[in-house]
């Protein structure tokens, strides 16, 4: 992309090795959050280097809270771009994810090699299991209020819950969901749609094979290419947040019998307290089931959506929000999804609860964690609630 369009850039200046450089320490930082790494962004690139205007930071910004993906890896393929073209947005966005994934590599690693299997960390583990169904259910709660604007979008999240918990395939309350509230305007309309969305969803019990879930979780085979489209599926529907990629990365692996809950809320942790965007959560979850293969795989497919809309289709996209229409399908579509990852909570809950030997124990320390991600901010809270929940679990369960 041209930098005359920002005239008092000078990100031009950059060679190609500072550029990668420089983004790679914004990775190693990125501690906290995508609130934290887009603050630690614009204050090094905006404020500080002046890249681009604060006006045109902001209007990029809400751009990217449209599309799936995270948002502060888009960004740095996006200001990569703005300084030496795609290649540049190629190697920012390399250089702002690869220290997760080392590190998500090394976790993995030692998590298969030393931490499986061992009895004696058997309590510290749920007890960060615990923890982390509390920082879910915030998630949950924290992405509901700024999608969950009126009661039809409330509607349309409860009933994405009840159907998803029904076992309801995913694409059929986000496709309903989005083409109900761009049609709310047209009563019929909506009813009709909402009519063929029940019937396509009950057609799709019948048509299921008796047997289908049983031969899910008796395990396929692990495959690279079945990994890389169960990353792929996160990282196109990511809508509202990281957190939205969990459900269907756990339906494409847990729900293959490939990992197990336990383990999977282990990996979400882990990328808790990384400098990386939450999504390398996948990292970990494609490194137990298939190894380093396995890993690279489903982290190519989990963040190739990020890359593809920033360094092809951005110019286009940024017209294209600002269609109304296309606004209240998105809002339908978010609505569901915040639908859906309540519940992916009550499943991760479920099974979680089935392993605790303490109920009364659990649900003090699901307390008293959610209380501390309720009340508490800042980068800190996510690492100190994670660690407080893996002391918890040794001392008391």
């Amino acid at each position: 992309m041209a930098t005359d369009q920002f005239p008092e850039s000078r990100p031009s200046q950059l060679g190609l090795a500072a550029l990668f450089l420089k983004f790679l320490r914004f990775g190693a930082l990125a501690f906290g959050g995508p609130v934290a790494q887009i603050a630690m962004i614009r204050q090094a690139l905006v404020e500080e280097e002046r890249w681009i205007d604060p006006a045109r930071f902001n209007r990029l910004l809400a751009v990217l809270q449209v599309l799936p993906g995270p948002e502060a890896h888009e960004l740095c393929v996006h200001l990569g771009m703005v300084a030496r073209g795609r290649i540049g947005g190629l190697l920012a966005g390399l250089g702002f994810m690869l220290p997760g994934l080392v590190l998500m590599l090394l976790a993995g690693w030692l998590y298969t090699t030393w931490v499986t299997g061992h009895a004696g960390l058997s309590g510290v583990l749920l007890g960060v299991q615990v923890a982390v169904l509390a920082i879910i259910l915030r998630a949950v709660v924290r992405i509901g209020q700024h999608i969950v604007e009126d009661w039809l979008l409330g509607a349309i999240a409860a009933a994405c819950l009840l159907a998803t918990l029904a076992g309801v395939p995913f694409w059929i309350p986000l496709v309903a969901g989005g083409l109900v509230y761009a049609s709310s305007h047209r009563p019929m309309l909506a009813a009709i749609t909402l009519a063929a969305a029940v019937a396509v969803a009950f057609a799709a019990r019948l048509i299921a094979m008796p047997g289908a879930d049983a031969a899910i979780a008796t395990g396929a085979p692990v495959t690279l290419a079945a990994l890389f489209v169960a990353g792929l599926k996160g990282g196109l529907l990511t809508f509202g947040g990281a957190y939205t990629a969990i459900p269907y990365v756990r339906a494409d692996t847990v729900g293959r019998g490939w990992i197990g809950d336990a383990t999977f809320l282990d990996g979400i942790a882990l990328a808790g307290v990384l400098p990386a965007p939450l999504v390398i959560f996948a990292t970990f979850v494609g490194y137990v089931a298939g190894g380093v293969g396995g890993a690279l795989a489903i982290t190519a497919g989990m963040f190739l959506p990020a890359f593809a809309f920033s360094l092809i289709l951005f110019e286009r996209l940024e017209a294209m929000v600002e269609n109304p229409a296309l606004h209240r399908i998105l809002a339908g579509v978010a609505a569901a999804v915040v639908g859906i990852i309540a519940a992916t909570f009550f499943q991760l809950g479920a099974a979680t609860g089935a392993r605790v030997p303490d109920t009364l124990l659990a649900v003090l320390l699901f307390a008293l964690a959610l209380a501390a991600v309720w009340r508490l901010k800042g980068a800190w809270v996510t690492p100190a609630v994670v660690a407080g929940g893996a002391v918890a679990g040794w001392l008391l369960l």
